[in-house]
């Protein structure tokens, strides 16, 4: 015997507990499948296990795949300064670091997670897990979900499932096969996003292990053009690079080299220098030595490292520099190619790049375009944000939206958020 319920959220990570919680309030009594045995594994993991909860400035330019005008019609139904008035409400108390990142005032990821927890069951949902949906059939105006826990029939459905980035939480890309047999499609490119990149097996970068530093990145293609461009905290490993700025930049990279073979990753270590005024310092030197100079704004086993890379000696006194030896370290030091390999791939990624288009969905409500009565949120859908809590704000707005509309209660957000005049498809 299959139980026949109302509406089914299948995923209890960040974006469905939000769905379940504002279908609970708008009036629905969810039904919460995941088939994980601890459920938010994803959420507590975050942020070092504190939960980057979201940013301070949080908007579209953060945000990469879909378009940015309609990214930025569904964080507008629930910003930054409702998403903080929300975990307020549920005794979550927010402080900001100077990234402009927001944690809990406990620096621990439970909190968020229970709270959630509690928030979706005095909504009114039921969670049920390990309850893992294998698959997911149309029946006339119903939805079929089988799983080994049995069967249930549901007249509305959520999506919640994730992308692919730390697949042993449970996000494992099975949402997205469900969705594509409910008609949907995935971008032909699917790749690990907010995830540190390889490098290959010699480059000095890897010998410099625990070394950390501000720097520029810049994915440029075969012809040199600039794809993008990320300065932030950079960090060396025994693998490669990882840290903010790599991280950002992985996406990037990846989407870039699939198109173009040629393409590369330019790191120049002085962010705010230029090869002119870097030029003039090493002409100025006298009988002041180039480590001493790199050493002022760099790490000295950095600077000792570009030294070695632009083939000059690090003790060398500045007036016996040739301009061979001068030009030598201004590309050491601000255009360095790098031999990327790869990234860690999914296992170690923070987010996925790709997913199902926005294009295929009501951004009003989130309810696919392509089958009625079915809602997408949060990672599965083709949009994914910079490193520091964006991704967790765009799971808690697409989630909102996601849980307002599957409720039925599409006027109630417009009426709320005074937003009608924005939301015309």
């Amino acid at each position: 015997m299959s139980d026949r319920v109302d509406l089914v959220v299948v995923g209890a990570g960040a974006a469905g507990l939000m769905a379940a919680i504002w279908a609970g309030r708008s009036g629905a009594r969810p039904i919460v499948l995941d088939g994980a045995r601890v459920l938010g594994a994803k959420i507590l993991v975050s942020g070092g296990s504190r939960c980057n909860v979201t940013h301070d400035v949080v908007d579209e330019r953060a945000f990469a795949g879909s378009t940015t005008p309609a990214i930025r019609r569904v964080l507008r139904r629930f910003d930054v300064g409702r998403t903080v008035a929300f975990f307020a409400d549920l005794g979550v108390e927010l402080k900001r670091e100077d990234t402009g990142k927001l944690f809990p005032v406990t620096d621990d990821a439970h909190t968020v997670l229970d709270a959630l927890l509690k928030a979706a069951r005095d909504a009114g949902a039921e969670i049920r897990h390990p309850w893992r949906v294998a698959s997911v059939e149309r029946r006339e105006d119903m939805f079929l979900l089988n799983g080994p826990a049995g069967e249930i029939v549901a007249r509305r459905l959520i999506l919640a499932t994730g992308g692919k980035s730390v697949p042993r939480s449970g996000s494992d890309g099975a949402g997205l096969a469900i969705a594509r047999a409910l008609g949907h499609s995935v971008t032909p490119r699917l790749v690990p996003a907010l995830v540190g990149l390889t490098l290959a097996e010699g480059s000095f970068v890897r010998a410099l292990s625990g070394l950390s530093t501000d720097a520029t990145i810049d994915v440029r293609s075969g012809t040199g053009k600039r794809l993008h461009t990320m300065t932030g905290s950079t960090l060396c490993t025994h693998f490669g690079l990882s840290g903010p700025a790599p991280m950002d930049v992985s996406r990037h990279w990846q989407v870039a080299r699939a198109e173009d073979p040629g393409v590369q990753l330019v790191v120049r270590w002085l962010p705010d220098a230029t090869a002119e005024s870097l030029d003039a310092a090493l002409q100025a030197l006298g009988g002041d030595t180039p480590l001493r100079l790199l050493s002022r704004d760099l790490p000295a086993r950095l600077a000792r490292a570009l030294c070695d890379e632009a083939a000059v000696d690090a003790m060398t006194p500045g007036h016996v520099l040739t301009r061979e030896h001068r030009r030598a370290l201004v590309r050491a030091v601000l255009d360095t190619p790098l031999p990327v390999t790869g990234t860690r791939g999914w296992n170690h990624a923070e987010a996925t790049a790709g997913g199902i288009p926005l294009a295929e969905v009501r951004l009003d409500s989130m309810e696919s375009r392509l089958a009625s009565d079915l809602f997408l949120c949060g990672e599965m859908l083709d949009v994914d944000g910079r490193i520091g809590g964006y991704n967790f704000q765009w799971a808690w707005s697409s989630g909102y939206v996601a849980g307002r509309g599957a409720a039925g209660d599409r006027a109630a957000v417009l009426t709320a958020e005074g937003h009608a005049s924005d939301v015309v498809d």
